[in-house]
């Protein structure tokens, strides 16, 4: 059976940020041009060589009805939580956090010589889970497998599944696709996405061609990319090779109401959350979810 690729519906040029208390980001998905793309609620490019652009880091912070995903591929970050969890996300990691139904967190980028650069992913949990047992997932960037796909794509499986590799990251609400993909020069890479989930692949190097059966689409970092309906994406190089991510889910389908950190479904579960950040009452306990 043949393949329908996926064409571009809609191309995002990242806009600089600042964020936490004095981070320079490019955001691509979460700002005024695309707001939200069902499951997804926000996407952050982060990159700097220069301390003051990024050593501020974000102080101690709430967050509650998502899974926020940190991926890095230069430098550190150190993380900590008022649950007792710490630890250092280094190149190469990828940390996996499911806020569910509250919990304060840090995370502080250290000063180093290659300086700071990766990417912050927010992804949607459903209202059943909204309140869930908050939990980590640290994956070390040794444990995260590779392929390499004729056409000459090497991939790191973060999460889903390519040709029989399960990614690092599992137990998912979403049952998502992320991964890590490196096309050569004059190489290509097919990747099957199924046809009811949500896609998007973020351009961070090089640039190439999106080919469907309407003609090809021509992409250059850094963009974020869109994908229109299909059940396959199909990418290939001239001169130049291309370095992206890819990134998938099937969408929720359910009303959101978001502020700052917080993401529910009624702006009546928004003010809950308020009232229990003044009230001291905020981080998820066992008692509170049964309440």
């Amino acid at each position: 059976m043949s393949q329908h690729y996926r064409k571009v519906q809609t191309i995002i040029e990242p806009k600089p940020v600042m964020e936490g208390a004095g981070v320079r980001l490019k955001r691509s998905l979460g700002g005024e041009e695309l707001n939200y793309l069902d499951p997804f609620l926000l996407f952050d490019h982060f990159g700097s060589p220069h301390a003051e652009d990024y050593q501020a880091g974000f102080p101690m912070h709430p967050h509650r009805g998502i899974e926020t995903v940190t991926y890095m591929l230069a430098g550190e970050v150190e993380h900590r939580d008022t649950l007792g969890n710490e630890g250092t996300i280094a190149a190469g990691d990828v940390q996996w956090m499911t806020a569910g139904g509250g919990i304060l967190h840090e995370e502080m980028p250290q000063v180093r010589p290659e300086g700071n650069a990766g990417f912050q992913l927010w992804v949607n949990l459903p209202a059943k889970l909204k309140m869930t047992q908050p939990r980590y997932q640290d994956i070390s960037s040794n444990n995260i497998p590779e392929v390499t796909l004729e056409g000459g794509a090497n991939v790191r499986v973060i999460a889903g599944n390519i040709e029989g590799t399960d990614g690092a990251v599992n137990d998912i609400a979403a049952n998502p696709t992320y991964l890590d993909v490196s096309v050569p020069s004059h190489g290509s890479f097919v990747q099957t996405i199924p046809q009811d989930h949500t896609a998007f692949a973020y351009v961070f190097e090089g640039k190439g061609t999106i080919v469907h059966a309407e003609g090809q689409d021509w992409v250059t970092s850094p963009r974020l990319i869109v994908l229109d309906e299909g059940d396959a994406v199909k990418i290939v190089t001239a001169e130049e090779p291309i370095r992206f991510l890819l990134v998938s889910a099937k969408p929720l389908g359910e009303p959101i109401a978001r502020y700052g950190p917080f993401v529910m479904n009624t702006q009546e579960e928004i003010q809950e959350a308020l009232t229990d950040l003044r009230k001291g009452t905020f981080i998820w306990t066992e008692e509170k979810a049964l309440s």
